[in-house]
């Protein structure tokens, strides 16, 4: 009986060591505060990182962060760089062609930045350039929007470029997620004489659903597993820690 007993407890040792030794890579474009940036210390940071850890830690896995410029995101997945895409995707039906998605883990809609006074219409920036991030929601919508009367998008695989642009001139206005315009530009001492312009951008056919975390075609189990996490940490409070840390406002929507 002893010796059923050390067998069953050697089993179950092996069996938590196992689950403690699993690691979730997720592929992060770094570029992309404050979602996602490399820190002073080299180490990655933001809501995004943040939201990855918590969702490693309720699932009881080991979290590794590998960092992917934004347009090579998608092929990277497919390559097997890492597992599971955390980088503010949004899900849309273009997207759900190549990659599987969660449910969303936040929603939020894309702005105009112009200098003070800029009015936005469908026309406004005919004969203009309008600064988007590479392979994104906002350059496709730019693009169908802007682009059609008129307007030059500039696309940038690094959003903080479009900004730097935008500052000196190279560019008119830059389109871009809402949060990311606000503390990265216009609540800094550069954004000063710049605001929002225009509506807020929410047009499912281009936004899609909200932004979710992009696992490999198939891979049905993974993304069970992390719809469930998500559904824990917003009830453990881990989630509201994170947002709270980075927004003042519910970037998880209705």
């Amino acid at each position: 009986m002893k010796k059923i007993l050390i067998a069953s407890a050697s089993v179950a040792l092996i069996a938590s060591l196992s689950a403690q030794a699993e690691t979730i890579r997720f592929g992060v474009d770094l570029n992309y505060p404050p979602f996602s940036k490399q820190g002073a210390d080299g180490k990655p940071q933001g809501f995004d990182i943040d939201i990855a850890n918590a969702l490693c830690a309720q699932m009881k896995v080991t979290c590794q962060i590998v960092p992917q410029d934004w347009d090579g995101l998608i092929p990277a997945l497919n390559a097997n760089k890492f597992d599971a895409i955390l980088s503010s995707m949004q899900i849309t039906p273009e997207r759900q062609k190549a990659v599987d998605f969660t449910n969303k883990y936040y929603t939020i809609s894309s702005r105009v930045v112009a200098k003070d006074g800029v009015k936005v219409d469908a026309a406004s920036f005919k004969g203009k350039k309008i600064g988007v991030l590479r392979a994104s929601t906002q350059e496709k919508f730019a693009k169908d929007f802007w682009g059609k009367n008129g307007a030059t998008i500039v696309p940038y695989a690094k959003s903080p470029e479009s900004f730097l642009d935008l500052k000196s001139g190279r560019v008119d206005a830059v389109f871009v997620d809402s949060a990311v315009g606000d503390q990265e530009f216009l609540k800094t001492p550069q954004g000063k004489g710049y605001s929002f312009a225009g509506p807020n951008y929410a047009d499912v056919k281009y936004f899609g659903l909200g932004a979710g975390i992009a696992v490999k075609k198939g891979n049905k189990a993974l993304a069970e597993r992390l719809n469930k996490a998500i559904d824990g940490i917003r009830k453990n409070g881990s989630y509201k820690k994170a947002q709270d840390k980075y927004f003042g406002f519910d970037i998880y929507g209705g």
